[in-house]
Formats: structure tokens, C-alpha cells, sequence
């Protein structure tokens, strides 16, 4: 899934141009969007109106997957389950549900199995997570198995990562096969030097998690949802799709257990923890280590 509970440092946008690349060179790819807001399902051109079925009929109603999978246009083997603004009441809905929290898990394990079972096995599925820690993002941490945090590069970008880790060790024993495998760095600006010392000390701390590629700002990027559709097919040409679509390549070909992130922040280490000091003076003298 793709997590980070930072708003704005390209989760949804992250979600839906590497699965649409990843679509793109044959894989079948099922895009879940538990955001209230949609914006996933907005990407991909597919309908999410208010009371359209969508992921709060599977979370709160016990409805099977397979009734909102949608295929999305111009891509045969990518598929996605929409979310609207009723998925933002569901959190309260299942307050008082015994076992809310793997709800998810339990309907995406049965919708796996009957895929596989009729020859359409599925290869990749991405789940893009609210910008925060709540009851839906632990449903999504209960239901994978990888945990793709994008991280701005810029200032503050690194605050509350850690904190992720740090549910993310939580949710381990209720997911024992969960680990943060990949770190994406996204909104790179290379003529900053802010960016570079962002992605430096990301990858000081994090180690082989972080992939070489990184994702440029780029217009055409930010412009194509309001196309309803990825840079992957607005502009396949432009950076931003290019840079996608090598950052799909490291995805498919890396072993997430060996690159996976230490995540065990319950020793105190002294300089911060996992992802040490970004503390405004280290900015000031131009180290953010």
C-alpha cells in the first residue's frame, strides 16, 4: 500500500501512475482508493458520485470486492474499486465492529483467491491510504504485505515518518508479513539544494529502501487527473511519467525483504531515531543528517 499520513507528498498520485506503468507492461494490476476524498478513482476516470457503490459497501456492508471492480480505460490489465464521501463516516460505522480492523484483509484475500482460482491471478495491488493513521490506514496495513512511503523533498518532509514505522511495527502482530520495502522520492526539484540534501539524508537513514529514481515536479503530472487519466497517457513522453515508469522498473525488479526498512524504534539511538535529526539548524548549516 501507499502510506505516508503527511498530506500532500504524492501518495495518490504515486498509487496511480506506478500501477497505470506497471499496467502498462502487462501486469494486472487492481488500484484500491481508500481516500475519502477520490481522488484516486478521479485518476483513473472512474465514477465515485456520493452513494455510487464503492469500498465503504465492502468495509461496512460485508459486500464481496468483485462487485466494484472497475476496469479503467486504456489500460486492459488495471482494475480499481473506487471510494466516495461516504467512506468518510465509515471509520465511525465500525467503532463498535469486533475484528474492524481486518476487514479489508478478509475481503481482498477471498477476491485474490477467486482470481487466481479462474486464471487471472493478480500481480500487483495498490492500495492508496487517507493522509492519516486512522482505522482506514490500519485496514490497509492489516490487508499487505510492502508499505511504499513516498517523501517529499523539501523541509518537514521526513517529520512523522517515523511515526509510521512505528504503527507499522504495531500492525506486525496482526500482520506479521508486513514491512515498509520501498521509499520513493517525489516533488524533486534538482536545481534545490534542499531537494538534494532531503534525498541525501533519505537515503543516509533508509539505506537500499530508497529508490535511485526520483519523481521531478512536473505540470504535466499534477495536470493529468483533471484529465481523468495518469501522466502515463496524458503525456507518456513528459519526466514525470518517464521517471514513473523507471521507479515501476526498480519496483518489479527488487526484493522488498532485502531492502526493507529497519523499522524497530524502540531503542533510542540518540540522534533522532530511524531518520535522525532534520532539525531546522542542521538546514542552517547545510547538513541534514
Amino acid at each position: 500500500m501507499v502510506a505516508n499520513q503527511k498530506g500532500g507528498v504524492g501518495k495518490t498520485t504515486t498509487a496511480v501512475n506506478m500501477a497505470a506503468a506497471l499496467a502498462g507492461s502487462g501486469a494486472r494490476v487492481l488500484v484500491i482508493d481508500l481516500d475519502p476524498q477520490g481522488n484516486a478513482s478521479t485518476a483513473l476516470g472512474i465514477e465515485h458520485g456520493e452513494g455510487l457503490p464503492n469500498i465503504y459497501d465492502v468495509l461496512v456492508d460485508g459486500e464481496p470486492i468483485s462487485k466494484f471492480v472497475y476496469s479503467v480505460p486504456r489500460f486492459p490489465t488495471l482494475f480499481a474499486v473506487p471510494a466516495t464521501i461516504d467512506l468518510s463516516g465509515a471509520e465511525l460505522e465500525l467503532a463498535s465492529v469486533v475484528a474492524r480492523e481486518a476487514r479489508l484483509k478478509r475481503a481482498l484475500d477471498a477476491y485474490i483467491r477467486e482470481q487466481a482460482e479462474a486464471g487471472q491471478p493478480l500481480d500487483y495491488v495498490m492500495i492508496d491510504c487517507p493522509p492519516s493513521l486512522g482505522l482506514l490506514t490500519m485496514n490497509a496495513l492489516v490487508a499487505g504485505r510492502e508499505v511504499l512511503v513516498p517523501i517529499q523533498c523539501e523541509y518537514y518532509a521526513l517529520e512523522g515518518v517515523e511515526t509510521l514505522f512505528r504503527i507499522v511495527d504495531l500492525v506486525r502482530e496482526l500482520n506479521r508479513d508486513l514491512v515498509v520495502s520501498t521509499v520513493l522520492l517525489t516533488m524533486y526539484d534538482a536545481r534545490t539544494r534542499l531537494s538534494a540534501q532531503v534525498a541525501e539524508n533519505a537515503r543516509e537513514n533508509l539505506g537500499q529502501a530508497v529508490l535511485r529514481t526520483a519523481i521531478p515536479r512536473s505540470v504535466r503530472i499534477s495536470e493529468a487527473p483533471s484529465f481523468g487519466q495518469t501522466a502515463m497517457t496524458w503525456d507518456p513522453g513528459s519526466p514525470g511519467a518517464l521517471s514513473y515508469l523507471e521507479a515501476a522498473r526498480e519496483l518489479a525488479l527488487r526484493d522488498p525483504w532485502a531492502n526493507s526498512v529497519e523499522t524497530d524504534t524502540s531503542t533510542d539511538t540518540g540522534n533522532g531515531g530511524v531518520l535522525g535529526s532534520t532539525t531546522a539548524s542542521g538546514f542552517e548549516r547545510g547538513d541534514v543528517r
